[in-house]
């Protein structure tokens, strides 16, 4: 059974710092991509950044370029995402996903979810 394991949530103030992490088990996770998504409380889920496989590649939603940054290990089957500088806005439950070798930043066309992750930055 595919599972994706998260865990790094939590409060922070706006301006700090946070790091999420998802663990991946049951699939060859050196031949995945994988994306972090997030959703607001009414809002559609959002993409938030991708990486390839190696040779990794990244893509980054305009509202988080330059703050966040994805990688992967692949030894621990994990991906990251560091979230610096942290706004109000990226308020949200954050989930790790994982699809087939390439990069894509539709959430319908990811195979594999995560339990999903509260961040919440104050003002």
């Amino acid at each position: 059974q595919v599972q994706l394991v998260q865990s790094g949530g939590g409060l922070v103030q706006a301006g700090g710092s946070l790091t999420l992490s998802c663990e991946a088990s049951g699939l060859p996770f050196s031949g995945y991509a994988m994306g972090w998504f997030r959703q607001a409380p009414g809002k559609e889920r959002e993409f938030v950044a991708a990486i390839s496989r190696a040779p990794a590649s990244t893509a980054y939603a305009v509202s988080v370029e330059g703050r966040f940054t994805i990688s992967r290990d692949n030894a621990k089957n994990t991906v990251y995402l560091r979230m610096n500088s942290l706004k109000p806005e990226d308020t949200a439950v954050y989930y790790c996903a994982a699809r087939p070798t390439t990069i894509m930043m539709g959430a319908a066309l990811y195979d594999h979810w995560g339990q999903g992750t509260q961040v919440t930055v104050s003002s």
